[in-house]
Formats: structure tokens, sequence, C-alpha cells
């Protein structure tokens, strides 16, 4: 199944863009949904308040990540660091995101850790981990 209405989508295009460079050579597509397996798992190891910490599936992933746009807007991502174990054919990306708060135009900052399973060319696991004080003082602080 491929992901529809990638427009949905344009306020992640740095964090694709970031992810596509790092698994570049490893993973296969042309666009961050491509390179997932339709039955990736992806697992929120450090995440915050009202996220999921497991979802299956592409199409469960996109629709989680369709709103994003509504509440942060990325403008760049870059200190792309990528870590390569050929035996267990597993992939470590650190990257940092950059943007904008849509509601207050304020700014938002994170940094992530993904340890990415690559089966066949195509991601079938994936394990995040970000800064969750960042998240949840740039959406308002935690009460």
């Amino acid at each position: 199944m491929t992901v529809g209405n990638l427009t949905d989508f344009a306020a992640l295009d740095p964090f694709f863009a970031v992810i596509q460079e790092g698994l570049k050579g490893h993973a296969e597509g042309e666009h961050f949904f491509d390179l997932l397996a339709e039955d990736v798992v992806t697992e929120f190891v450090v995440t915050v308040p009202g996220f999921p910490r497991r979802v299956e599936g592409r199409a469960a992933l996109a629709e989680l990540y369709r709103p994003y746009g509504e509440g942060i807007v990325l403008e760049s991502a870059d200190d792309l660091a990528v870590y390569h174990d050929q035996e267990k054919s597993v992939v470590v990306l650190e990257y940092t995101v950059h943007g904008r708060l849509v509601a207050t135009g304020g700014p938002y900052q994170n940094r992530f850790v993904s340890i990415v399973t690559i089966t066949d060319g195509k991601v079938t696991h994936w394990r995040d981990y970000l800064d969750s004080h960042a998240a949840v003082e740039a959406l308002g602080g935690a009460s």
C-alpha cells in the first residue's frame, strides 16, 4: 500500500530528507514512506505524553504523522551522523530538527537517535529516542 497525499506531510520534509540521506545505500525508496516495509514496527522509546509508544504498519505511522504540520513545521534538519552494523543490518542515525510552532511562531528544536533495522532493502523496525524535555518545553511546558 502506498501512502497517499504526500503534500499532507510537507511540514516533515526536512526530517524525511535527513532520513533519506542517512539511509542512502541501505534502504530503497524515493520517499520516506517508500523506505518502510508495509509491516514496519516503530517504537518511540523516549517520547512525550499522549504519543504512542508503538505503531505497527506503514499506513498507521503515516496517519500518526499526517497532522504533524498542525503543531510544528520543520524548517531544516542537520547534524546527521550515521553508524552501520553490516552483520545485524542496523543503521543508527543521529540528527537534529529545527522548526517553528504553528500556534506561537516560536522556535522548535529537537535531537533524535533512531535505530533502524533493514531487511531486503526496507526498514522493518524503527526505534526512536528524542529529547522529550525539548519537546514538552516547546509545546508549552510540563505542568
